[in-house]
């Protein structure tokens, strides 16, 4: 059945440390501090407990990571019954040094653990082209001594790669491993192990809640391989899967075969599959048009082409620009070219190494086709639009969403139908759309007989302060009105959250599939044919037709924001079943004309690496980028001093009760002291937020955003900060923050503080009623936020109906006769008595950064009073000497006339798509 919300399930108890990972450390550090205190004591018997327990605890954790591994612990182990407490801590020691310093140790074991230097060639090494393998077999002890040994054995100094093996016993402990342990980059799945682990009942449970729900235990040890291979095509997709059966060929079914990149039988040799794992880690360390580019600045060349610039020719020679060339370096320059031969490729018409590099882009974020931009997710967006909607078209899209898709309609010809966001008018911000809002304008256009002019959804996905959609239930629900209808997601600060297990699941490529494979099954027709039927008469259906709907969805991406790439570095990510058959001509017209003839190489060579580091350790960044910003809120939130005049704005603050059917209210739970578990948010809510963006109200200082992001941040304390409200400021972490900038930006916030706390006592009682009145301001006397009012009569694509003629009204001003110049206030007292004004340009504030005006659109008052308390010094579109330009009443009459005429046209029988349809046959 669709899904609803439904009533909270009442909330799983909160955890004390936010993630395995943080456990594990807590662990470990816990142990080198008790095994000093046992060495301290007189009294051994409690002191040695403690080690004991810990020990224990350890010995479950280490299962899931070849270093140190469980054989490690089991030395310890030995060395504490011997008693021998002075070799025990310095055993505990040297792991956790070498745990700490980001070392790894090849082959970890009793032996080497108990060398006095284990610093030797080749037994620890930097975590460089390392990964662990893990391996799922039920082995004994022994076995898994073997095993181990004969890869050793194989190990090779000529190899590209090093790797250390991980073994367990069943599918629970390889699923634990897989969402522990980010080092595994490939697993070899044995025929005919057990589900159930008893690991999954003890400590570790409140940090597996994540694969609580996989339960295969009454299935056969048969089907468990199988079973296990295709659950990690989604949970850990870059992890490269392999099996070992006896299964004849002819009776392994065709989703085993899919499930992996390659299948094993038992008599094979064991150097074969060491040789294949390599050479699969090799494919994905490959980047095709970075590697051909370093090539190409390694040959010698001689330049009789475009760019002085080109071999640093330009600058090393010159007299009075070598400050460049040395801040630079050689090889930036070595690698500028306008060649696209020698080894090099056309962005435009790629056939070589930028084919390759896009092609593996496509794969690593799931999508069908890719494409690199070099301009930014602002060009990205426009090349999307025009390839995909024609004039006259309709789009529905919010109308808080980002300049470059105004824009984009207003080039194409297609009529925006705006919608409205939420409102969170106490930090003067916009939420996101609800789909009730969606879902209502879409059947307003059914029953005014537009639907079949509908052509795309347009959406911000993560917004910028940080609330995200549930993807999967938008389409869902839309496709059930308009089974055709185009996606596009822009998602350009949500590129990383494709290798998050939690958060790829509102992500456009990821529900594209999903819903894909879920519409062609069996079930799903099932499941349609029973919705149809408890449908009460005129009730609209919530499911979409499987023998009507078609996923098309595409998702633009700043790669630049969220991961590794130079700046304007974007990509276009798709996933349409109909790409090649109605839109692939076009988009390539589209890419053409948006794409520069002389892109940048180092932005693609960027994005070409920032593909292979996501692949290799997205999992591991993300996950830490996201518990930087769970650790900044909590910091912030549990510090008295900063609670004094900071807050961080909440879940339950951004996204209203209403949305939130899980009940998740904030991310930490002051009163348990620990972590609130977020799966059950993110797999049902309408809304959810990203915990790596962290608005900081700033209202209780007395201080604006923007004042506060300057003269305190950036201007003292060189921190530099996303955006601005009125009465925030946006923090956000990505996969560069390290703990030691949350370190400086806590004590920079403590430092602020203090400063305020010196300011306010230094106040006479007339500057203290200025400080009242600036928080009373910023906190209680905010500015009304303004919905999309309206497009005038002489801009509407058909009288009474939404959608607006943007490009029409966009180019009518280009004749500056059509318009004038009108003063705020004057403008205000003016519609106040009657008068009608039209905006004739785009009038964006920063912040929040979007229109709240747009060309065409009527003036209401709340727009007036919006910009006029509104305390920022940059509006966009607006000069605060001549005021807001508006049409004049004879361009509007005009206008008004043709409209009319236009209008009458649309309505008559034998226009539309139907009339074509109609003429055509008669």
């Amino acid at each position: 059945m669709p899904q609803r919300n439904k009533p909270a399930a009442p909330p799983e108890p909160p955890q004390e440390f936010y993630n395995a990972g943080r456990l594990r450390t807590h662990k470990w550090e816990a142990l080198k501090a008790a095994t000093a205190r046992l060495v301290a004591v007189t009294n051994k018997r409690d002191a040695a407990q403690a080690v004991e327990d810990l020990l224990a605890d350890l010995l479950v954790i280490e299962l899931y990571w070849a270093y140190p591994g469980q054989e490690v612990v089991r030395a310890m182990q030995a060395r504490l019954l011997r008693g021998e407490y002075t070799a025990l801590v310095t055993l505990v020691e040297k792991v956790v040094r070498t745990f700490v310093s980001g070392l790894v140790r090849l082959d970890a074991g009793l032996p080497s653990v108990e060398e006095e230097d284990h610093h030797g060639e080749g037994e620890e090494r930097n975590r460089n082209k390392y990964f662990e393998l893990l391996v799922v077999d039920d082995l004994d002890e022994q076995g898994e001594r073997d095993l181990k040994d004969r890869i050793a054995e194989m190990r090779s100094p000529a190899d590209a790669f090093t790797y250390d093996l991980i073994v367990v016993p069943t599918v629970q402990d390889a699923l634990i491993a897989l969402l522990f342990n980010p080092n595994i980059q490939a697993c070899v799945i044995r025929y005919g192990m057990p589900f159930a682990s008893a690991n999954a009942k003890g400590f570790l449970s409140d940090y597996i809640r994540a694969i609580k729900e996989v339960d295969l235990g009454n299935r056969p040890r048969a089907d468990m391989g199988p079973l296990l291979g295709k659950i990690m095509r989604w949970f850990r997709p870059e992890v490269d899967r392999y099996y070992v059966t006896d299964t004849p060929l002819g009776e392994l079914k065709d989703t085993t075969v899919q499930n992996f990149r390659r299948i094993f039988y038992r008599q094979e040799d064991l150097q074969e599959m060491h040789h294949t794992i390599l050479r699969g880690i090799q494919e994905k360390y490959e980047t095709p048009f970075f590697t051909a580019l370093v090539d190409y600045s390694r040959r010698p060349m001689g330049v009789f082409h475009a760019m002085p610039i080109s071999r640093g020719n330009s600058v090393f020679k010159s007299r009075w620009i070598q400050d460049f060339g040395a801040f630079y370096g050689r090889n930036l320059f070595m690698a500028e070219t306008s060649s696209t031969s020698g080894g090099l490729d056309s962005l435009l018409q790629p056939t070589g190494p930028l084919k390759a590099a896009q092609e593996r882009a496509a794969h690593a974020f799931g999508a069908q086709y890719t494409y690199f931009a070099t301009n930014g997710t602002s060009t990205s967006n426009k090349i999307v639009l025009q390839a995909l909607v024609e004039p006259h078209d309709m789009v529905l899209v919010d109308r808080d969403c980002h300049k470059s898709h105004h824009y984009g309609l207003a080039l194409t010809g297609a009529f925006p139908v705006y919608l409205d966001s939420y409102q969170l008018p106490a930090f003067s911000m916009y939420g996101a759309v609800p789909l009730e809002e969606i879902r209502t304008k879409l059947l307003e256009l059914k029953h005014a007989g537009r639907l079949q002019h509908v052509k795309m959804l347009l959406l911000t996905n993560c917004t910028f302060d940080g609330v995200v959609y549930n993807v999967q239930r938008v389409m869902e629900q839309v496709l059930a009105i308009k089974p055709d209808m185009i996606f596009l997601w822009d998602e350009a600060w949500f590129a990383y959250a494709g290798f998050s297990y939690i958060f790829k699941q509102r992500t456009a490529m990821f529900s594209a599939a999903r819903l894909h494979r879920k519409y062609h099954s069996e079930a799903y027709r099932k499941e349609y044919a029973e919705h149809i039927a408890s449908l009460k008469k005129g009730e609209e259906p919530l499911l979409p037709d499987p023998e009507k709907v078609r996923i098309r969805v595409y998702a633009t991406q700043s790669t630049h924001k969220t991961l590794t790439s130079m700046r304007q570095g974007s990509m276009i990510h798709i996933w349409d079943e109909d790409f090649k058959r109605k839109s692939e001509d076009s988009f390539h017209e589209a890419y053409m004309a948006h794409t520069s003839t002389s892109p940048n190489y180092q932005i693609l060579a960027s994005l070409d690496i920032g593909r292979r580091q996501v692949e290799f350790e997205g999992y591991e960044l993300v996950e830490k980028a996201i518990e930087q910003g769970m650790l900044l809120r909590h910091k912030i939130n549990e510090h008295p001093k900063l609670r004094r005049y900071f807050d961080i704005v909440t879940v339950e603050e951004l996204v209203p009760e209403k949305y939130r059917a899980s009940g998740l209210k904030e991310y930490y739970s002051k009163v348990a002291k620990g972590w609130n578990r977020i799966e059950q948010a993110w797999a049902g809510d309408e809304f959810v937020v990203d915990p790596t963006k962290i608005n900081l109200y700033t209202g209780k200082t007395g201080v604006d955003g923007n004042t506060f992001k300057n003269r305190y941040l950036m201007d003292k304390h060189n921190i530099q900060v996303n955006k601005t409200s009125r009465n925030s400021v946006l923090f956000m972490t990505n996969i560069g923050t390290t703990r030691g900038s949350v370190a400086y930006l806590l004590k920079v916030l403590l430092t602020i503080a203090d400063e305020l706390e010196a300011r306010n006592n230094a106040l006479n009682p007339a500057e203290k009623k200025l400080h009242i009145d600036r928080i009373r301001s910023l906190t209680q006397e905010v500015p009304p936020l303004p919905d999309f009012s309206q497009f005038h009569d002489s801009f509407r694509a058909v009288p009474g109906v939404p959608g607006g003629d943007l490009r029409k009204a966009y180019f009518l001003t280009y004749d500056e006769k059509n318009s004038e110049y009108i003063k705020l206030q004057e403008c205000r007292h003016r519609t106040m008595a009657g008068e009608e004004f039209v905006s004739a340009n785009f009038v964006i504030p920063y912040p929040p950064g979007f229109p709240v005006l747009v060309p065409g659109q009527v003036i209401r008052q709340d727009v007036l009073d919006f910009l006029i308390a509104l305390d920022v010094k940059e509006i966009h579109g607006f000069r605060a000497d001549l005021g807001l330009r508006v049409f004049t009443e004879q361009a509007l009459g005009r206008q008004r006339t043709g409209t009319a005429m236009g209008g009458m046209r649309s309505a008559m029988p034998g226009n539309g798509a139907e009339g074509e349809v109609k003429k055509k046959k008669a």
